[in-house]
């Protein structure tokens, strides 16, 4: 649940959506506005880059948690999806602004930003940890990919191939062999996302536990389930070609019979920060159209 934490910030770096066309100027906007209300303002590196901003000193990502104490995004949620993971080791807090429609995670509009994060650089503000999956692919005895994912771990068969078929263990015990299109192993906050559109359920993020969504099963049996998010989970390629496994957006493609993905729930947790008053089921509300018929 979202917890009340007074904190009063120093030093902001912007994040934006860089390849949307024309976001430089609300960028620097928004810059100047942070520095307007006291605060130490700088760009990710690529984020200067890319859009040319030339005014404000800039930081690689992975010195953003040593020097700064506040990430502002601006874009959408795979915006804040990639920053999130990025900075997660480094537990900086993250507040997004969402050029478009409201996201569940960029919970600010653009045309509210200054009245919100008004309030919350004098901390004023409710924060809340979303937890994350890591995991990594073994073949042969050896690791040959890992990841962190704070939406989902999906494996999945090749483009133009048949079904894949998965055997899936939960720490000691055997669960199923499959046949299917996929597997889905989602985080409460990716609930709302691929394995929402897949059939899932939708997971409560203070919900300690993950959702297991078969993708168009052979068999009809096979259902989605919500599992603690204490043991590891092992996918193991049993039949299929080209299969591929996608840690949010980071993929290893053509997977053999015999490799294993291993999941489990990392030690590090992404931290948003929200306006005070925020509501997780507001945010389905509207996102979901929940509101559709009331009076």
């Amino acid at each position: 649940m979202p917890r009340i934490m007074p904190e009063r910030f120093r030093h902001a770096v912007i994040v934006g959506k860089y390849q949307a066309r024309g976001i430089r100027p609300m960028l620097e906007e928004l810059a100047h506005f942070l520095v307007g209300l006291g605060l130490e303002v700088s760009f990710e590196r690529e984020t200067a880059q890319a859009t040319g901003v030339l005014d404000f000193d800039t930081v690689p990502v992975e010195q953003l948690g040593r020097r700064c104490d506040l990430g502002v995004v601006v874009g959408g949620d795979g915006t804040m999806l990639g920053i999130a993971r990025e900075v997660a080791r480094q537990h900086l807090p993250l507040v997004g602004i969402n050029q478009g429609r409201l996201g569940f995670i960029t919970d600010i509009p653009h045309g509210q930003y200054r009245d919100a994060l008004t309030q919350m650089i004098a901390g004023d503000y409710e924060e809340e940890h979303r937890s994350m999956l890591e995991g990594k692919i073994w073949r042969d005895g050896e690791p040959i990919f890992e990841g962190l994912s704070l939406n989902d771990v999906v494996v999945s068969r090749g483009a133009t191939a048949s079904m894949v078929e998965l055997r899936i263990d939960i720490g000691e015990d055997f669960v199923a062999n499959i046949r299917a299109d996929g597997l889905i192993i989602a985080t409460p906050t990716g609930s709302t996302a691929y394995a929402l559109s897949a059939g899932g359920p939708i997971l409560h993020p203070g919900i300690a536990g993950w959702v297991l969504v078969p993708i168009a099963s052979h068999t009809l049996s096979n259902r989605p389930i919500v599992l603690p998010d204490t043991g590891e989970i092992r996918i193991t390629i049993v039949a299929g070609r080209d299969a591929s496994a996608n840690f949010d957006m980071h993929s290893i493609a053509s997977l053999l019979h015999g490799d294993q993905i291993r999941v489990r729930r990392s030690a590090h947790k992404a931290r948003f920060l929200h306006p005070r008053g925020w509501s997780y089921y507001a945010t389905l509300r509207r996102k979901l159209r929940w509101y559709e018929g009331v009076v």
